[in-house]
């Protein structure tokens, strides 16, 4: 049989009943376009929390208190309640570092802050005038905290772009405005740039205020006495410097604990790498996760076009035993069916590929979750359909093949 008798024939057979053909087809279509959608979901949280991480530094090494939990786990700052790491610690380290850029240490948490009859619970962090040059951080308004301002104990805040909205407006000129945090308050000097950044560490939405002042009136010292800091951040030179610096930060934090065993030490020394590589197993994890769940309806669009060509075999079994005797081969009448069951399915698969490029528009527009849809994506579904056509359609195939054409000629 030619290539295009076959496929005029098996058009001819998907068009004899339009409404079984797309009803079968529409398992396919909303599988594929479920997958794509999924898929695309996964990977543009995976984009996102890269792109937040790249946004808070280049080159980046954090020091984080308490021990590591786990390959590719961390203690976010400001989360825990170790309080190992000391501004003696952040005061060795500057001194101590080679092949390093800018460093400063944090002291984050989260505070009620009012103004003028608004209020917004937000991120507060205590730094000082190395913020800007570690987290890649720029000034819209005023200016930054100074290393005077850290030194003088002075109450001022830098505000983020969204901390501004969400207290004043962005009508109203923030900087001289006053903000009280914890019950102490605050003059803004400064606002600075947005970075379109959500959820992880999004500067956006932060205040920054001297550590100093952090340290002395807002957390007060730990369990020891002594000034401590929820995280220290240092900017390598270059990124052929980084486990470079990271080793020699490992080194100086273990000899001022006096800890011998780097596997008892009381903080956590990552690098962006190390960060990326931890949120990208976690994301990849939950993409394949929405990608199974979505690929249930794959198979059951899988069983339904295995239905659709067993009823189709059963109800053109005359058919069968005519081309038989005719001469058509076992090879033939199997290419033939096989050849309806992958039709089928990539042409459900390519209308299912708009589907879900479609869903995954619908849902950036409506619920301003970012999505991406990759070629890897688009592949695999064609891919899966041509599979799901040549697994579920081989069967009836080879039914409608090994049909006595004798027998088949007598059915009625």
């Amino acid at each position: 049989m030619k290539t295009s008798d076959l496929f005029q024939e098996s058009y001819s057979a998907l068009t004899v009943n339009k409404a079984r053909t797309a009803l079968t087809m529409l398992g396919i279509i909303i599988g594929i376009g479920s997958v794509i959608a999924m898929v695309a979901i996964g990977q543009g949280a995976k984009d996102a929390i890269q792109a937040n991480i790249a946004s808070i530094g280049s080159n980046l090494i954090s020091v984080s208190p308490g021990a590591q939990r786990g390959v590719g786990t961390f203690v976010s700052s400001g989360l825990g309640s170790s309080q190992t790491l000391t501004q003696e610690d952040v005061d060795a380290l500057r001194s101590g570092l080679t092949q390093i850029s800018a460093l400063d240490g944090e002291l984050s948490r989260r505070y009620q802050v009012t103004a003028k009859g608004t209020n917004t619970n937000t991120q507060v962090i205590g730094t000082d005038s190395n913020y800007p040059a570690v987290h890649n951080l720029n000034m819209d308004s005023g200016s930054f905290i100074t290393d005077q301002q850290v030194a003088n104990m002075s109450k001022v805040a830098v505000i983020g772009p969204t901390v501004w909205e969400d207290l004043f407006g962005t009508s109203t000129p923030a900087v001289g405005q006053t903000i009280r945090i914890s019950g102490q308050q605050f003059k803004v000097v400064g606002v600075t740039q947005s970075k379109g950044g959500s959820g992880f560490a999004n500067q956006d939405d932060m205040i920054f205020i001297p550590i100093s002042v952090a340290q002395h009136y807002l957390a007060g010292p730990n369990a020891d006495g002594k000034l401590y800091v929820s995280a220290i951040s240092v900017s390598a030179q270059n990124p052929g410097a980084m486990d470079a610096v990271q080793q020699q930060v490992t080194n100086i934090l273990l000899q001022r604990h006096n800890i011998g065993n780097p596997a008892s030490a009381d903080f956590t020394v990552q690098n962006q790498a190390d960060i990326v590589s931890a949120a990208s197993s976690v994301t990849n994890t939950f993409t394949m996760l929405l990608a199974s769940i979505a690929g249930i309806s794959l198979l059951v669009g899988g069983i339904g076009i295995m239905n659709m060509m067993l009823t189709t075999v059963t109800e053109r079994t005359r058919e069968i035993g005519l081309r038989k005797s005719i001469g058509a081969t076992r090879h033939d009448i199997s290419l033939q069916f096989l050849t309806e069951a992958v039709l089928l399915t990539f042409l459900g698969g390519g209308i299912g590929i708009l589907f879900g490029w479609l869903l995954s528009l619908l849902m950036t527009h409506f619920t301003g979750t970012q999505t991406a849809i990759s070629a890897y994506s688009v592949m695999l579904a064609f891919g899966v359909s041509a599979g799901i056509g040549l697994l579920f359609g081989y069967y009836p195939a080879r039914r409608a093949s090994r049909l006595n054409p004798i027998e088949a000629l007598r059915f009625e």
